[in-house]
């Protein structure tokens, strides 16, 4: 084998992979719900995409293909497929509901923020793995959809439609806080509003 080959390939991943190292594990650590396990996810990611880089084409999205490969070694993991087996029936298709309207920063919004944050951050952790993964892609690691096609291997039909029902979903989820008052606010028709 041709040394000053490797060493190109080697210094190809290292530029590509490390500026990807701390998004990686943040998604890990969405999935798995635990800091160890995302750890060792991460590591086997890199692992695998180190001994797979030969196979990828340079030019094409490099940040879709590392996080196919984290995210197919999460699946084949006992812990994602114990998860990937639970997918709810049930979708309601309600969508009115109050929004709570925060003006300023007092103690009693401060509270009600991280109240707020807290039951968002629960009920996100209740989502099925596909419904978090893609919310997770679209608005924490901000991916287009296609880019989000190509890391999940589905149409974009399929990702519109995913995170369509993962906000519904987290709408159902959190409509009882809202309702006492002390949910967050809930933006509709924006991308970002959750």
């Amino acid at each position: 084998m041709d040394l000053s080959g490797a060493n190109l390939q080697l210094d190809s991943f290292e530029e590509l992979a490390t500026p990807l190292f701390d998004q990686l594990y943040n998604f890990a650590h969405w999935l798995t719900q635990n800091r160890d396990e995302a750890e060792d996810l991460v590591q086997e990611t890199y692992v695998k995409a180190l001994k797979g880089f030969s196979s990828f084409q340079l030019g094409t999205n490099f940040r879709a293909w590392i996080y196919r490969i984290l995210r197919n070694t999460f699946l084949t993991s006992r812990k994602g497929l114990k998860v990937t087996m639970t997918v709810p029936l049930d979708f309601d298709e309600e969508e009115d509901g109050p929004e709570a309207a925060i003006e300023r920063d007092t103690p009693e919004t401060l509270l009600l923020a991280r109240s707020s944050h807290e039951l968002l951050q629960k009920a996100i952790d209740e989502l099925p793995v596909h419904f978090r993964e893609i919310l997770l892609l679209c608005e924490v690691e901000e991916m287009s959809y296609q880019e989000i096609s190509e890391t999940l291997a589905v149409p974009i039909g399929t990702v519109m439609s995913r995170l369509s029902r993962a906000r519904q979903t987290l709408r159902n989820q959190l409509r009882p806080q809202l309702q006492q008052g002390a949910g967050p606010q809930i933006a509709r028709g924006t991308n970002h509003g959750l």
